[in-house]
């Protein structure tokens, strides 16, 4: 019963991670507030705000997830995900996620 138990809820968990597939030129679109702090591409100039381009989509959509949960602490970003639905923050983590980070130099 315990085998079961355990292989539902990673199946569970393995659709969950699914459902959350961003769209990179829907996030692009959706970006225009973040690129107020954060730069239009993810690589903000200003050193009091992360640079988000090139980080791992699964984090990203995390970092977010627990900014609208309240379970990290922000209060800029946390009014920033108020109002953002899980489809709005998967595009949003796929689009930076897609960028090149602030080592990496285009061609």
């Amino acid at each position: 019963m315990m085998n079961k138990t355990a292989f539902i809820a990673l199946a569970v968990l393995v659709g969950m991670s699914s459902a959350h597939a961003g769209d990179a030129a829907k996030g692009k679109e959706k970006s225009a507030a973040c690129a107020a702090c954060h730069g239009a591409d993810g690589n903000s100039p200003a050193p009091a705000f992360p640079r988000i381009g090139g980080q791992h989509e699964d984090y990203l959509l995390q970092a977010l997830q627990q900014y609208k949960k309240g379970s990290r602490k922000n209060a800029i970003m946390a009014a920033q995900v108020g109002a953002l639905s899980n489809s709005d923050m998967a595009d949003l983590a796929a689009y930076f996620a897609s960028q090149a980070g602030p080592l990496v130099t285009r061609r």
